[in-house]
């Protein structure tokens, strides 16, 4: 099973009614896919009130991969808005726990910093996220190039497979040791691609705080390239039993249009998805 979207709801004209208000966005784009990262939970834990809004506002079968706080993985080191770790894990768990409940958490997704890089203490703290989270499917994305490097690779994808961790494969550009080579193995019954560009310049020179991912994630990805995507998700899908493909590269609006494109050409339709409105009074 493949299932295709994007890294949140709420930045992609194409997909909504053109009259269609603010609160219609994630109604308007469960139209279009069956999967959504929430990746505001990164910056914030969402309320209870407002998890339930989202599924009530989506099908039955639609499913939120829900991005793991900043605080949780080393992103945040000061100024954590909680006591202690354990108190910012269990206001997590609640929240996810709100998604499993209702059968739409796909994963956890627990992204590390590009300082995170392989050695002992890090695939410590990998393993004491996992007791935290045991209760939920975890996928893991690396950001730092040394999980991959030749003397390393074959112990980190052994070392996921052991844990019973999904393993997120990436495509982005090729930039250094803050960037990972994409690497098309399963490790668990899911996997998680994630799709954020092929922009190198952007990547290494983010500019300003406020503007670094509008420059990193800038990228329309071509014909090609995305038959190269759709090699990766057919090896992927021989591996395990669900995809979940997340296009990341936003900030010109390409990701949309990029995912579109990806679908037709594995040659699947989304069943279960929110009927498309029609906007009657367009042109009054």
């Amino acid at each position: 099973m493949i299932k295709i979207g994007l890294t949140g709801w709420g930045d992609h004209p194409s997909l909504y009614r053109s009259k269609g208000s603010s609160k219609d966005k994630l109604y308007d784009y469960s139209s279009h896919f069956p999967i959504v990262e929430v990746d505001t939970s990164f910056y914030a834990i969402p309320s209870k009130h407002n998890i339930e809004k989202w599924i009530a506002e989506t099908p039955e079968h639609f499913q939120f991969v829900v991005k793991a706080y900043q605080g949780m993985t080393g992103h945040l080191r000061d100024d954590i808005p909680f006591e202690s770790k354990e108190e910012m894990f269990s206001a997590f768990k609640e929240a996810a726990q709100t998604f499993q409940e209702a059968g739409k958490l796909a994963l956890v997704l627990v992204q590390f910093p590009p300082w995170f890089d392989c050695k002992k203490s890090n695939v410590d703290y990998i393993r004491y996220v996992k007791q935290q989270l045991k209760d939920f499917p975890i996928a893991i994305e690396f950001r730092n190039q040394t999980w991959y490097s030749e003397k390393w690779r074959d112990n980190t994808l052994q070392f996921l497979k052991q844990e019973h961790l999904c393993h997120t494969v990436c495509d982005e550009p090729q930039a250094g040791v803050g960037s990972v080579p994409l690497v098309p193995v399963a490790t668990a019954d899911k996997v998680l691609l994630r799709i954020h560009g092929r922009n190198i310049y952007g990547w290494r020179n983010p500019g300003n705080s406020e503007q670094w991912r509008k420059v990193r994630f800038l990228y329309d990805y071509n014909q090609e390239e995305l038959l190269q995507l759709k090699e990766a998700v057919e090896d992927l899908q021989q591996q395990c039993k669900e995809v979940y493909v997340l296009f990341n590269n936003n900030s010109g609006h390409h990701a949309a249009k990029n995912a579109h494109t990806l679908k037709e050409m594995l040659g699947i339709e989304f069943e279960d998805l929110s009927p498309k409105q029609l906007d009657l009074f367009e042109g009054e």
